[in-house]
Protein backbone atom coordinates (compact mmCIF):
# COMPACT_ATOMS: atom_id res chain seq x y z
CA UNK A 1 0.00 0.00 0.00
CA UNK A 2 2.81 2.39 0.84
CA UNK A 3 4.43 1.68 -2.52
CA UNK A 4 1.20 2.68 -4.25
CA UNK A 5 1.12 5.85 -2.26
CA UNK A 6 4.69 6.72 -3.27
CA UNK A 7 3.97 6.18 -6.95
CA UNK A 8 0.88 8.28 -6.80
CA UNK A 9 2.83 11.03 -5.07
CA UNK A 10 5.53 10.96 -7.73
CA UNK A 11 2.86 11.08 -10.45
CA UNK A 12 1.18 13.97 -8.70
CA UNK A 13 4.47 15.89 -8.51
CA UNK A 14 5.60 15.20 -12.08
CA UNK A 15 2.29 15.63 -13.89
CA UNK A 16 2.17 19.45 -13.75
CA UNK A 17 5.74 19.69 -15.06
CA UNK A 18 4.95 17.37 -17.94
CA UNK A 19 1.82 19.37 -18.72
CA UNK A 20 3.80 22.61 -18.69
CA UNK A 21 6.51 21.03 -20.86
CA UNK A 22 3.95 19.85 -23.40
CA UNK A 23 2.29 23.25 -23.49
CA UNK A 24 5.60 25.09 -23.86
CA UNK A 25 6.76 22.69 -26.55
CA UNK A 26 3.50 23.05 -28.45
CA UNK A 27 3.64 26.81 -28.18
CA UNK A 28 7.23 26.87 -29.47
CA UNK A 29 6.33 24.63 -32.40
CA UNK A 30 3.41 26.87 -33.31
CA UNK A 31 5.60 29.97 -32.96
CA UNK A 32 8.25 28.54 -35.29
CA UNK A 33 5.50 27.53 -37.73
CA UNK A 34 3.93 30.99 -37.79
CA UNK A 35 7.32 32.67 -38.19
CA UNK A 36 7.94 30.45 -41.20
CA UNK A 37 4.50 31.27 -42.61
CA UNK A 38 5.12 34.97 -42.12
CA UNK A 39 8.46 34.81 -43.92
CA UNK A 40 6.85 32.86 -46.73
CA UNK A 41 4.07 35.45 -46.96
CA UNK A 42 6.64 38.25 -47.18
CA UNK A 43 8.42 36.42 -49.98
CA UNK A 44 5.14 35.85 -51.80
CA UNK A 45 4.26 39.55 -51.44
CA UNK A 46 7.61 40.53 -52.93
CA UNK A 47 7.13 38.12 -55.82
CA UNK A 48 3.58 39.40 -56.36
CA UNK A 49 4.79 43.01 -56.39
CA UNK A 50 7.53 42.18 -58.89
CA UNK A 51 5.04 40.28 -61.06
CA UNK A 52 2.57 43.21 -61.00
CA UNK A 53 5.34 45.67 -61.94
CA UNK A 54 6.47 43.42 -64.77
CA UNK A 55 2.87 43.03 -65.96
CA UNK A 56 2.36 46.81 -65.95
CA UNK A 57 5.58 47.28 -67.92
CA UNK A 58 4.55 44.62 -70.46
CA UNK A 59 1.14 46.26 -70.87
CA UNK A 60 2.81 49.62 -71.47
CA UNK A 61 5.16 48.05 -74.01
CA UNK A 62 2.24 46.36 -75.75
CA UNK A 63 0.38 49.68 -75.98
CA UNK A 64 3.52 51.37 -77.34
CA UNK A 65 4.06 48.63 -79.92
CA UNK A 66 0.42 48.99 -81.00
CA UNK A 67 0.81 52.76 -81.45
CA UNK A 68 4.12 52.47 -83.31
CA UNK A 69 2.75 49.72 -85.55
CA UNK A 70 -0.14 52.00 -86.50
CA UNK A 71 2.40 54.70 -87.45
CA UNK A 72 4.49 52.25 -89.47
CA UNK A 73 1.39 51.08 -91.35
CA UNK A 74 0.78 54.62 -92.64
CA UNK A 75 1.71 55.10 -96.30
CA UNK A 76 3.24 58.55 -96.88
CA UNK A 77 2.12 60.59 -99.92
CA UNK A 78 4.24 60.59 -103.06
CA UNK A 79 7.31 62.77 -102.63
CA UNK A 80 7.34 62.43 -98.84
CA UNK A 81 9.02 60.13 -96.36
CA UNK A 82 7.65 59.24 -92.96
CA UNK A 83 9.63 59.64 -89.75
CA UNK A 84 8.32 59.12 -86.23
CA UNK A 85 8.76 61.46 -83.26
CA UNK A 86 7.81 61.39 -79.58
CA UNK A 87 5.79 64.11 -77.87
CA UNK A 88 7.68 65.64 -74.95
CA UNK A 89 5.15 68.22 -73.72
CA UNK A 90 1.85 69.99 -74.43
CA UNK A 91 1.20 73.76 -74.50
CA UNK A 92 4.51 75.11 -73.18
CA UNK A 93 4.98 78.58 -71.75
CA UNK A 94 3.49 80.57 -68.83
CA UNK A 95 0.44 81.66 -70.82
CA UNK A 96 0.20 78.67 -73.18
CA UNK A 97 -1.53 80.89 -75.73
CA UNK A 98 -1.03 78.48 -78.61
CA UNK A 99 -2.33 74.95 -79.07
CA UNK A 100 1.04 73.27 -79.49
CA UNK A 101 3.05 70.14 -78.72
CA UNK A 102 6.81 69.74 -78.36
CA UNK A 103 8.60 66.98 -80.28
CA UNK A 104 11.98 65.34 -79.65
CA UNK A 105 13.30 65.96 -83.19
CA UNK A 106 14.51 69.03 -85.05
CA UNK A 107 16.92 70.31 -87.69
CA UNK A 108 19.44 67.54 -87.09
CA UNK A 109 16.77 65.01 -88.05
CA UNK A 110 15.94 66.60 -91.38
CA UNK A 111 12.97 68.70 -90.26
CA UNK A 112 12.05 72.21 -91.34
CA UNK A 113 9.33 74.78 -90.72
CA UNK A 114 5.84 73.78 -91.93
CA UNK A 115 6.56 70.03 -92.19
CA UNK A 116 3.17 68.31 -91.76
CA UNK A 117 2.63 66.31 -88.57
CA UNK A 118 0.17 63.42 -88.67
CA UNK A 119 -1.21 60.57 -86.58
CA UNK A 120 -2.82 57.31 -87.72
CA UNK A 121 -6.19 59.09 -87.37
CA UNK A 122 -5.40 62.24 -89.35
CA UNK A 123 -3.50 65.52 -89.58
CA UNK A 124 -2.25 66.86 -86.25
CA UNK A 125 -0.65 70.13 -87.40
CA UNK A 126 2.56 71.56 -88.80
CA UNK A 127 5.95 72.52 -87.41
CA UNK A 128 5.91 76.12 -86.22
CA UNK A 129 9.30 76.57 -84.52
CA UNK A 130 12.40 74.43 -84.68
CA UNK A 131 15.81 73.95 -83.04
CA UNK A 132 18.60 71.42 -83.67
CA UNK A 133 16.96 68.68 -81.57
CA UNK A 134 13.38 69.79 -80.88
CA UNK A 135 10.43 71.38 -82.62
CA UNK A 136 7.08 72.95 -81.76
CA UNK A 137 3.97 71.85 -83.63
CA UNK A 138 1.00 74.18 -84.18
CA UNK A 139 -2.10 72.00 -83.88
CA UNK A 140 -4.99 72.20 -86.34
CA UNK A 141 -7.23 73.19 -83.40
CA UNK A 142 -5.32 76.43 -82.79
CA UNK A 143 -7.09 79.64 -83.97
CA UNK A 144 -4.00 80.50 -86.03
CA UNK A 145 -4.32 77.28 -88.05
CA UNK A 146 -5.95 77.52 -91.49
CA UNK A 147 -5.98 74.54 -93.85
CA UNK A 148 -7.68 74.35 -97.28
CA UNK A 149 -9.90 71.25 -97.25
CA UNK A 150 -12.42 69.50 -99.45
CA UNK A 151 -15.29 67.17 -98.59
CA UNK A 152 -14.35 63.63 -99.54
CA UNK A 153 -17.86 62.91 -100.83
CA UNK A 154 -19.38 66.27 -101.80
CA UNK A 155 -16.05 67.79 -102.98
CA UNK A 156 -17.16 71.01 -101.30
CA UNK A 157 -14.19 73.27 -100.70
CA UNK A 158 -13.48 75.44 -97.69
CA UNK A 159 -10.91 76.65 -95.17
CA UNK A 160 -10.67 74.67 -91.92
CA UNK A 161 -10.02 77.01 -88.98
CA UNK A 162 -9.27 76.04 -85.39
CA UNK A 163 -11.22 77.57 -82.50
CA UNK A 164 -9.09 76.54 -79.54
CA UNK A 165 -9.08 73.60 -77.14
CA UNK A 166 -12.33 71.66 -76.63
CA UNK A 167 -14.08 73.81 -79.26
CA UNK A 168 -15.51 72.78 -82.61
CA UNK A 169 -13.55 73.83 -85.67
CA UNK A 170 -15.23 75.83 -88.42
CA UNK A 171 -15.09 75.41 -92.19
CA UNK A 172 -15.31 78.82 -93.81
CA UNK A 173 -16.32 79.77 -97.36
CA UNK A 174 -18.43 76.68 -98.09
CA UNK A 175 -20.88 77.57 -100.86
CA UNK A 176 -24.62 77.48 -100.18
CA UNK A 177 -24.96 75.10 -103.14
CA UNK A 178 -22.48 72.59 -101.70
CA UNK A 179 -24.17 69.37 -100.56
CA UNK A 180 -21.93 68.83 -97.57
CA UNK A 181 -23.42 66.69 -94.79
CA UNK A 182 -22.70 65.94 -91.10
CA UNK A 183 -20.36 62.96 -90.79
CA UNK A 184 -18.51 63.71 -94.03
CA UNK A 185 -14.74 63.40 -93.94
CA UNK A 186 -12.67 66.50 -94.75
CA UNK A 187 -9.30 66.01 -96.46
CA UNK A 188 -6.56 68.42 -97.47
CA UNK A 189 -7.20 69.94 -100.89
CA UNK A 190 -3.53 70.37 -101.80
CA UNK A 191 -4.01 74.07 -102.56
CA UNK A 192 -1.62 74.95 -99.74
CA UNK A 193 1.91 73.71 -100.41
CA UNK A 194 2.47 72.61 -96.80
CA UNK A 195 -0.02 69.74 -96.80
CA UNK A 196 -0.14 67.11 -99.57
CA UNK A 197 -3.52 66.47 -101.14
CA UNK A 198 -5.85 63.89 -99.64
CA UNK A 199 -4.77 63.80 -95.98
CA UNK A 200 -7.74 63.32 -93.59
CA UNK A 201 -8.07 66.29 -91.22
CA UNK A 202 -11.53 66.50 -89.64
CA UNK A 203 -15.11 65.28 -89.78
CA UNK A 204 -18.17 67.50 -90.24
CA UNK A 205 -20.32 67.71 -87.12
CA UNK A 206 -22.95 70.34 -88.02
CA UNK A 207 -24.15 72.19 -91.13
CA UNK A 208 -26.28 75.32 -90.71
CA UNK A 209 -27.70 77.10 -93.78
CA UNK A 210 -27.53 80.87 -93.44
CA UNK A 211 -30.34 82.04 -95.69
CA UNK A 212 -29.27 85.06 -97.68
CA UNK A 213 -25.57 84.69 -96.98
CA UNK A 214 -23.23 83.29 -99.63
CA UNK A 215 -21.74 80.61 -97.38
CA UNK A 216 -22.96 77.92 -95.01
CA UNK A 217 -21.97 77.59 -91.36
CA UNK A 218 -20.08 74.31 -91.23
CA UNK A 219 -18.58 72.90 -88.03
CA UNK A 220 -16.09 70.05 -87.71
CA UNK A 221 -14.10 68.04 -85.18
CA UNK A 222 -10.46 66.94 -85.49
CA UNK A 223 -9.79 63.26 -86.08
CA UNK A 224 -6.96 62.84 -83.58
CA UNK A 225 -7.30 62.68 -79.80
CA UNK A 226 -4.80 65.08 -78.27
CA UNK A 227 -4.93 63.65 -74.75
CA UNK A 228 -3.97 60.15 -75.86
CA UNK A 229 -1.32 61.23 -78.38
CA UNK A 230 2.24 60.14 -77.53
CA UNK A 231 3.92 59.63 -80.93
CA UNK A 232 3.37 61.32 -84.30
CA UNK A 233 4.55 60.95 -87.88
CA UNK A 234 6.43 63.61 -89.84
CA UNK A 235 5.92 63.92 -93.61
CA UNK A 236 9.34 65.14 -94.76
CA UNK A 237 9.71 66.14 -98.43
CA UNK A 238 12.13 64.09 -100.52
CA UNK A 239 13.17 67.13 -102.57
CA UNK A 240 15.14 68.64 -99.69
CA UNK A 241 18.25 67.60 -97.84
CA UNK A 242 20.05 68.78 -94.74
CA UNK A 243 23.62 70.02 -94.77
CA UNK A 244 25.44 70.66 -91.50
CA UNK A 245 27.31 73.98 -91.61
CA UNK A 246 30.93 73.58 -90.60
CA UNK A 247 31.82 74.99 -87.21
CA UNK A 248 28.24 75.80 -86.22
CA UNK A 249 26.59 72.42 -85.75
CA UNK A 250 23.45 73.94 -87.28
CA UNK A 251 21.60 72.46 -90.21
CA UNK A 252 20.77 74.45 -93.34
CA UNK A 253 18.20 73.29 -95.85
CA UNK A 254 19.25 73.24 -99.53
CA UNK A 255 17.17 72.03 -102.46
CA UNK A 256 18.32 68.98 -104.38
CA UNK A 257 19.20 69.53 -108.03
CA UNK A 258 17.53 67.40 -110.63
CA UNK A 259 19.59 65.67 -113.33
CA UNK A 260 19.35 68.55 -115.84
CA UNK A 261 20.26 71.18 -113.26
CA UNK A 262 23.19 69.06 -112.06
CA UNK A 263 24.46 68.61 -115.63
CA UNK A 264 24.19 72.34 -116.34
CA UNK A 265 26.08 73.11 -113.14
CA UNK A 266 28.89 70.70 -114.14
CA UNK A 267 29.10 72.27 -117.61
CA UNK A 268 29.29 75.71 -116.08
CA UNK A 269 32.18 74.64 -113.85
CA UNK A 270 34.05 73.15 -116.84
CA UNK A 271 33.66 76.32 -118.89
CA UNK A 272 34.70 78.42 -115.94
CA UNK A 273 37.86 76.33 -115.55
CA UNK A 274 38.62 76.57 -119.25
CA UNK A 275 38.45 80.38 -119.26
CA UNK A 276 41.14 80.51 -116.64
Amino acid sequence: MSSYTGLEFVRWVLSPGKWVSERVGGFWDRYVYFVGVREENEQLKERLGAAEAELAELREQRAEVKRLRALLDMVPPIGRRMEGARILAHRLGPNAALETILLDKGLHHGLSINVPVVSPDGVVGRILRISPNASTVLLVTDPNSRIPVVGQTSRAQGILIGRGPHEEMSVEYVSQQAEIQPGELLVTSGVEAFFPKGLPVARVTRVEPTGSRLFQNVHAAPLFQKDGLEEVGLLIPFDEEVEIEAGTGMAARIPKLDKNESRLEDDAKKHSGGDK
